[in-house]
């Protein structure tokens, strides 16, 4: 998949080049102390310009515009980005400096990538705080990182300019070189100390699209073969001199307090050297178990005998909550949306649905862990933060430290699906408050808490269990006559920090992000919030994982009615005002061969379109019905991001994101609470695509210029739907229900 019919320009020794380079993942004092010795040091803390009093212009930048924190040029010409996000899968460690790397014209060959941690220049340039998150990495750092490559890039041209007594202007540079019109030429390396003179400049001349040689071609992950060949180190993989290990016991009903403890067993366990009960962050108490190793711990938490208090908490029943949301969503409440509704009740064709979404677990294959080492100075913490800001001021509160005082060593992740970066910081409150207690205890040495696979399925935080009603009444032609909407949901901001942004007139916008727009439909949506006993908060494309669903199903159910083409319906109601979502939806259908060739028998076409986080995946399926059971055999992605900066990552993005709406459509993909408990606890209870669930796919780009937006979740949303059209349209009935419900 290529992004449009240039990638002759890119240099056969990339064209053909399979060995990715070494991603370095050293801790941030390490990478000083390198970076010290020697080369274009552009690295030290407090930020500087360059290492030197700072010029006037250089005065005006912000942290995040300076060079100084974002990379250094070793004497062997070796370029170190580093990285102001958490690398957990989406290529951010690739894609961003290879857009820093395209401004300098450095040499991807010798491109290296580290991650940042909370120092001020690390935050999000439009958010103005440290996160991953939203698929905004690239969306809003693009420009940034542009700029950062070409002021350093000015500044090796001034540099080799002085050295050669010629003026800047007539010097150019290629593949991590300056040359001279002469025929003279120099190394990146060879000029790094002498850059470091130079003045940073403020204004920079960015290249023309057309200039890309990097950007914007299919390019291999610096990180591809350490994964793959099982080298990467994670979070969890962390071990420092002396490193202890902890595990948790956490009550079975969120927020329930302990009656007793009897620790006698789990003391006698070899291995173990303390236990003690700890305040958790989402409420009640825990018991935590250190030992020299996992292993011990988890076998001392066996031995645990706990009596816990689960009188004064609310013990959820999903199906008693189910009744409880159909009470609620007959009742008025507040309005987002408030079209007039008086054509509801003459309109010739009439649609009444209810649709149910289950919660859902992040489950990602790293499990939550954290590091905490305390010092006389302070703490360092290790762990996989998608917001090490937020995490180190939470952990200062917690330690009585000041938040200066506190250094994070942001570790690669295994996954993350949102579940790193919730307005409550427990895996990192919880680790920070057991290490406290090891140091109270006469322990001094680094804590690392783990948790299981099941403690990670059952300690909170979901994707809420959502209820929807609609009453859509239409005429023959498909015409949408009224829209009457109702969404029953728990708030996932409320009670957060970000709730001041999110939560407006009683409603929370992430539950209703994806409702109606781009379709000029006359909608009246309203919007209940109960409290329920469930922790909840981001879930891979937040409200779109819902609200995308209901839409694209009930729209195709309004063309089946009417006997009009799912495609052409679309169109037709997208006009002439979305050219990014038709362009999509047409791709899609232009490279799966919709309409133009025999599907085999027993199959069907499914279709769905959806806009988020700036991007809109539109996909067109072929499915099949086998033994009851709907089977997927093929996805086709039309995909329209503007610019993509690696279609190689737009396309792994893509596909794992339809991987996860896969997984809420198989029986199985479903978190259920009885008498509140959580019943599912591992991959043998909570269903995941295994690899013969999975479909032939493609990922096809729109060639757009502009400047990128998100691709780490767009991916998401309209899979589920595409695959239940099709599925409509094999059983002549709707599917309402998540995962899918044939019976």
């Amino acid at each position: 998949m290529f992004l449009n019919d240039t990638d002759s320009m890119l240099p056969p020794a990339l064209q053909s080049r399979t060995e990715p380079a070494r991603v370095d993942a050293v801790s941030r004092r390490t990478f000083l102390k390198i970076a010290g010795a020697g080369g274009f040091t552009l690295g030290a803390f407090p930020l500087r310009a360059l290492a030197q009093d700072a010029p006037s212009a250089a005065k005006a930048l912000k942290p995040n515009q300076q060079p100084s924190a974002f990379l250094h040029i070793a004497p062997d010409g070796v370029v170190t980005v580093t990285v102001n996000r958490l690398e957990f899968g989406q290529g951010v460690q690739t894609a961003l400096p290879m857009i820093l790397a395209e401004e300098l014209d450095a040499d991807w060959n010798n491109v290296r990538s580290r991650l940042g941690d909370q120092a001020p220049a690390y935050a999000d340039p439009v958010r103005g705080m440290h996160l991953t998150g939203g698929s905004a990495s690239i969306r809003t750092s693009f420009t940034q990182y542009r700029e950062l490559g070409a002021r350093a890039r000015a500044m090796l041209i001034a540099a080799a300019a002085q050295q050669w007594k010629l003026e800047p202007s007539t010097l150019r540079t290629l593949t991590g070189r300056v040359m001279a019109p002469d025929g003279r030429s120099v190394g990146y390396g060879e000029l790094a100390r002498a850059a470091m003179a130079q003045e940073v400049p403020n204004q920079v001349t960015l290249k023309r699209p057309s200039e890309f040689k990097l950007i914007g071609r299919p390019t291999t992950r610096l990180d591809a073969k350490a994964k793959s060949s099982g080298r990467q180190d994670f979070g969890i993989d962390v071990k420092l001199p002396g490193q202890l290990t902890a595990v948790v016991a956490r009550p079975p009903v969120f927020g329930a307090g302990l009656r007793s403890v009897d620790d006698t067993a789990a003391r006698a366990v070899p291995g173990v050297k303390a236990v003690f009960r700890i305040p958790i962050d989402l409420g009640g108490e825990a018991v935590a178990v250190i030992a020299d190793g996992y292993w011990p711990a988890h076998q001392g938490r066996q031995a645990l005998k706990l009596e816990w208090n689960t009188e004064s908490v609310e013990k959820v029943d999903s199906a008693r909550q189910l009744a409880q949301y159909r009470e609620l969503a007959v009742k008025p409440g507040p309005r987002h949306f408030d079209a007039d509704m008086a054509p509801l009740t003459t309109a010739p064709l009439q649609i009444e649905a209810e649709f149910t979404f289950p919660y859902l677990a992040h489950a990602s294959m790293e499990p939550l862990n954290c590091t905490v080492r305390i010092t006389n100075e302070g703490a360092e913490i290790w762990t996989g933060s998608q917001m090490p800001g937020v995490d180190a001021d939470e952990a200062a509160k917690t330690l009585g430290l000041k938040p200066d005082q506190i250094q994070m060593n942001v570790r690669s992740s295994g996954g993350g699906f949102g579940r790193r970066a919730m307005g409550h910081r427990d895996y990192v409150v919880d680790a920070c408050r057991i290490a406290q207690e090891a140091k109270k205890a006469g322990i001094d040495a680094p804590v690392r808490m783990v948790w299981s696979r099941e403690d990670d399925m059952r300690g909170g935080f979901y994707r809420p269990m959502h209820l929807h009603r609609a009453r859509i009444g239409f005429d023959g032609q498909g015409r949408i006559l009224a829209w009457d909407h109702v969404v029953v949901a728990q708030s996932i901001t409320k009670g957060t920090l970000f709730e001041k942004f999110m939560v407006k007139e009683g409603i929370d916008r992430t539950a209703v992000e994806g409702m109606r727009d781009p379709y000029p439909v006359p909608m009246r949506l309203t919007v209940h919030h109960p409290d329920v006993n469930v922790p909840v908060h981001w879930w891979r494309s937040v409200g779109s994982t819902h609200t995308a669903y209901v839409m694209e199903t009930l729209l195709d159910e309004i063309a089946r009615r009417t006997d009009k083409d799912p495609v052409a319906y679309r169109l037709e109601l997208l006009g002439d005002k979305f050219p990014r979502q038709a362009a999509a939806l047409r791709l899609a259908v232009e490279k799966s061969g919709y309409g133009a060739k025999q599907l085999a028998a027993g199959r069907a076409w499914g279709v769905a379109m959806h806009e988020c986080f700036g991007s809109v995946v539109a996909y067109v399926v072929e499915a099949s019905i086998n033994a009851g059971k709907p089977v997927l055999h093929r996805a086709v992605a039309g995909v329209h991001c503007n610019l993509a900066v690696n279609p190689r990552t737009v396309e792994a993005q893509v596909q794992g994101s339809a991987v996860m709406a896969l997984a809420m459509c198989l029986p199985g993909g479903a978190i259920t609470l009885k008498d509140g408990v959580v019943e599912q606890g591992n991959f043998g209870e909570y269903a995941v695509p295994r690899i013969t669930d999975m479909p032939e796919f493609e990922v096809h780009v729109v060639p757009s210029a502009e400047p990128p937006t998100g691709m780490g979740e767009p991916g998401l949303p309209p899979l589920a739907p595409a695959f239940a059209n099709a599925v409509a349209r094999l059983t002549g009935k709707p599917v309402r229900q998540l995962p899918f419900q044939l019976a």
